[in-house]
């Protein structure tokens, strides 16, 4: 089951994706909060937001049968194996196990965890392999095709917050293994979905530098700059402030905005796929 990118249930190769726009929103909501318990009163919510209809609870009850009658007719299992071991009950809600199921988010949890663990120990390469596995886990932006309610849309915000995160993790060790043209056509797609985001900024500029176009490194600088004293009022921070400057004097050494490996550790597999 998959939630980073479109919405996705496969069961043996066969895809077993529940099509009902409300059933989709409590699977997402599920999948999304796997091994914890979802409150009714969360799913309503996501549901209907403050205008619930007087039949919320009873129909909430409903798209839950739904889907475990879809999960039972997509895996052969009885409604009894369903109802106990994965689409449980719990008191006040009800909760998705991951011990039947596979979860990407589960999945690249783990693998961003390898990843940033090796950043720690100060191993680039295998740093490198697992947070490039973690992020081709992805399948496009997280729940793309869900329509989303506040519950949804707080953890899509978060899930893209963690793949940017990565990516720069990612992009910092490539940088630091000398990959400084593999990353520039990455980060000139990154830089122009995420105009205000200075740590991409500093990255495109930094391996800029480094490939011997020290102009474009500027007008990076400048790019960003613009958007946002435009946007916010706001200078750039000091990191790319002294980046900048950095390649103006030609300096060789442009690793002034790089992050400190220290904060590479953690967090824990199970924090990134949602559990507590």
């Amino acid at each position: 089951m998959g939630v980073l990118g479109p919405l996705s249930v496969r069961v043996r190769q066969v895809a077993w994706t529940p099509t009902a726009p409300k059933v989709r929103n409590v699977l997402a909501v599920l999948i999304g909060h796997a091994d914890q318990v979802v409150p009714a009163a969360s799913l309503i919510l996501e549901l209907w937001g403050d205008e619930p209809p007087a039949s919320a609870s009873t129909t909430v009850q409903t798209y839950v049968l739904n889907l475990r009658k879809h999960f039972a007719a997509a895996t052969g299992r009885s409604m009894a194996e369903i109802s106990g071991e994965l689409l449980v009950t719990r008191a006040g809600g009800y909760l998705l196990s991951s011990r039947l199921a596979a979860l990407d988010l589960h999945r690249y949890g783990v693998l961003v965890a390898r990843g940033r663990q090796a950043l720690g120990d100060g191993d680039d390469r295998e740093a490198v392999r697992h947070l490039s596995d973690a992020l081709r886990v992805w399948r496009g932006r997280a729940l793309v095709d869900v329509p989303v309610g506040r519950l949804l849309e707080a953890r899509r915000r978060q899930l893209e917050e963690s793949r940017l995160v990565n990516l720069e993790y990612l992009v910092d060790a490539e940088l630091r293994l000398g990959m400084h043209r593999e990353v520039l056509t990455e980060l000139a797609a990154l830089t122009v979905e995420n105009p205000l985001h200075e740590g991409l900024h500093a990255q495109y500029m930094r391996a800029l530098h480094l490939s011997g176009r020290r102009a474009q490194a500027l007008e990076v600088f400048h790019r960003v700059r613009g958007n946002l004293v435009t946007e916010l009022g706001l200078e750039p921070g000091l990191p790319v402030q002294r980046l900048h400057q950095a390649i103006l004097n030609s300096d060789g050494d442009v690793d002034v905005a790089s992050p400190d490996r220290r904060a590479f550790v953690g967090p824990r597999p199970s924090s990134l796929a949602g559990r507590p």
